[in-house]
């Protein structure tokens, strides 16, 4: 569970895409990425080994696990192996954020004009603003490679959501490098899993 002064815990400055935008919940996105460190932390030392299947996480299928839930945040532990994406989407009114605790992975996001890919490692960090279109997939840890030959489990991050996730709508990029909404979901689960 989270603990409150999680949630109300004062950011420090950041970037201007992490300062205080009016929004759907009191939450800005330095606030759910101080909440996902902290649980990071708080996975990191044992404290979820409790949810975790027994045998481990598994290595052939996306898991996901919710470690926290109430009216204003929803926080996630997610796995990530080679062969599953979320498919390109977004958060509908939420606001994520998250910490990647093990691996690697790559996101795709929609920059208004194409798509544009960044690797996240082990400790990075990724926020999420209102309208923003992204795919996340599982990546080899080490240098950039389609090859799978690096495989060394799946990748763990820590997923936090403000209000909690109620819908996400999927898309797809046309012919054009236009971005097209293909369907609308409700949900109470995290990134298409």
């Amino acid at each position: 569970m989270v603990s409150a002064n999680l949630v109300s815990a004062p950011a420090r400055s950041g970037p201007p895409a992490l300062r205080s935008v009016p929004g759907p919940t009191r939450l800005r996105l330095a606030d759910l990425l101080h909440i996902t460190d902290r649980t990071a932390d708080d996975v990191l030392r044992g404290r979820y080994d409790h949810v975790v299947p027994p045998g481990g996480v598994p290595t052939d299928d996306r898991w996901f696990a919710r470690l926290h839930g109430d009216d204003e945040v929803d926080v996630w532990l997610i796995s990530w192996v080679p062969g599953h994406r979320t498919e390109l989407h977004d958060h509908g009114g939420s606001l994520g954020a998250l910490t990647l605790l093990s691996g690697s992975l790559d996101e795709f996001r929609w920059d208004g004009e194409r798509l544009r890919c960044r690797r996240l490692k082990a400790g990075d960090q990724a926020a999420f603003p209102l309208g923003w279109v992204h795919d996340v997939v599982w990546a080899p840890t080490g240098p950039r490679s389609s090859s799978l030959t690096d495989i060394r489990g799946p990748s763990l991050s820590v997923h936090a959501y403000s209000p909690p996730l109620t819908v996400m709508s999927y898309y797809e990029v046309t012919a054009e490098q236009r971005l097209r909404r293909q369907r609308t979901e409700l949900t109470d689960q995290p990134e298409n899993l």
